[in-house]
C-alpha cells in the first residue's frame, strides 16, 4: 500500500467520518476528484445507467407533482449527487415532450466535485440546466430534491456501547501505511444527538449519519422556503440491527475499506426510518416507505417497458428486460432499495406510494 499519509492531513487520529471524507472528497486526493467510478468501466452501477426506464418514470413523477400544485409557472428540479449526468439526460428528454411543464422548469445539479461537474457539463447541453453548490441559489417557486444513491455515499459516524459507555470509532495511521481503528470516549454533546433519535436504546453498534442531516436540514429549509418536497431512492434498512454496514467497492467488487484508499468507493446502508424520523421533526408530511420494486411498479414501469420493446429486435427486447428485472427483482435491486418523499404541500401527494 502506498503512503495514505494525505488522507490524514491535521492528525494521526480521525473519526472514521472524516477519514471517509477524506478519501472519498479531499479536492486533490479524493475519489470523486480523480475518476470516474460509474458504468462498466467503473466501478460500480447505477439505476439510471441500468436502464433509461428508471429516469423516465421519475420524470413522470415530476410532471405529476407539477401538475398536482396546479402547474406553476416556475418550478424547479434539483438533483442531489448527478453522478455522470445519466439521469438528468432522460429527464430533460421527457420533460421536452411536455412544453408548458418544461417552460416552466429549472433543473439544478448538486455536485461538490469538480471532477464529476466537467464530466456532467460534456454529457449534458441544455439551457434550463444550472449547477449549484447552495440551495439559496434557487429563489423561488416550489422545489423537487431528487437523490438517487447520494445518501448512501455521505460519510457516518460509528459508535459502540461497552458497559453503557459510548465510544466514538476512529481510524489511526501508524507509519505511512498501516491504518487501525481504536474506540474513544463519546462527548456529551453527540450522546445527547444520538439520544434525540432514541439510537442508545437497543443497540451496541450504532451509526449516524451526521454529514447526511446536515444535508437533510439544508433541503428540508429550502422545502418549508419554497414549498415542493424530497424524493430519495437508496439502498437501505428499515430495522436497525446494531451492523457495521460501511463498504467498499472497486471494479464491482467488493475490497477491504483501508485497502486502495482513495481509488475505490466506500459506501454504507441509509437508516430509513431516521431519515423519517428527521423529516417528520421538520414539519414535513412524509409518505409510507416503499421498495425500489413498489414504487417503479405502481408507476407502471413493466407497461411502459411492454411499449419501448414493441418497436425492438429480440436481442434488444432481451437487453431490455434483463435490465428490469435487475431494478425489479427482490433478490437484486427491487427489495433492498428503499423510497422515501415528504413534502411541504396542502394535499397529499401519493402517486407510486399506495
Amino acid at each position: 500500500m502506498k503512503s495514505i499519509n494525505k488522507y490524514f492531513p491535521k492528525s494521526k487520529e480521525i473519526p472514521i467520518d472524516k477519514f471517509v471524507a477524506n478519501a472519498l472528497y479531499d479536492k486533490n486526493y479524493g475519489y470523486y476528484s480523480k475518476k470516474v467510478p460509474f458504468g462498466k468501466h467503473g466501478d460500480f452501477i447505477t439505476s439510471p445507467e441500468i436502464s433509461f426506464l428508471f429516469s423516465e418514470i421519475l420524470a413522470l413523477w415530476v410532471i405529476a407533482l407539477w401538475e398536482h400544485l396546479n402547474k406553476p409557472k416556475l418550478f424547479n428540479v434539483v438533483e442531489l449527487g448527478p453522478g455522470s449526468g445519466q439521469m438528468s439526460s432522460v429527464l430533460i428528454r421527457v420533460f421536452k415532450k411536455f412544453p408548458d411543464f418544461y417552460d416552466s422548469m429549472n433543473i439544478f445539479l448538486y455536485e461538490k466535485s469538480k471532477n464529476l461537474k466537467n464530466l456532467q457539463k460534456n454529457n449534458l447541453k441544455c439551457e434550463k440546466i444550472n449547477w449549484i453548490k447552495k440551495f439559496s441559489k434557487i429563489k423561488k417557486g416550489p422545489v423537487i430534491f431528487l437523490g438517487n444513491e447520494f445518501f448512501d455515499a455521505l460519510p457516518i459516524k460509528q459508535f459502540k456501547k461497552i458497559n453503557n459507555i459510548l465510544y466514538e470509532k476512529y481510524v489511526k495511521l501508524e507509519g505511512t501505511s498501516k491504518i487501525i481503528t481504536i474506540f474513544k470516549k463519546a462527548n456529551s454533546k453527540t450522546i445527547v444527538e444520538l439520544k434525540k433519535y432514541n439510537l442508545l436504546k437497543k443497540q451496541s453498534f450504532i451509526e449516524f449519519p451526521k454529514q447526511g442531516l446536515a444535508e437533510l436540514n439544508l433541503i428540508t429549509n429550502t422545502i418549508k422556503k419554497l414549498n415542493g418536497g424530497l424524493f430519495l431512492i437508496d439502498y437501505g434498512f428499515l430495522k436497525e440491527e446494531g451492523k457495521n454496514t460501511l463498504q467498499s467497492i472497486k471494479n464491482h467488487k467488493q475490497n477491504m475499506i483501508f485497502n486502495n484508499v482513495g481509488n475505490s468507493d466506500i459506501t454504507s446502508l441509509v437508516n430509513f426510518n431516521l431519515l423519517k424520523n428527521y423529516l417528520k421533526r421538520k414539519k414535513l408530511k412524509v409518505n409510507n416507505i416503499v421498495t425500489q420494486e413498489f414504487f417503479l411498479k405502481r408507476m407502471g414501469i413493466i407497461n411502459r417497458a411492454e411499449i419501448v420493446s414493441q418497436k425492438m429486435n429480440f436481442k434488444e427486447k432481451s437487453d431490455l428486460f434483463l435490465r428490469l428485472q435487475r431494478l425489479l427483482e427482490p433478490k437484486l435491486m427491487g427489495k433492498l432499495f428503499k423510497v422515501i418523499s415528504a413534502f411541504k404541500l396542502k394535499k397529499k401527494f401519493l402517486l407510486g406510494f399506495i
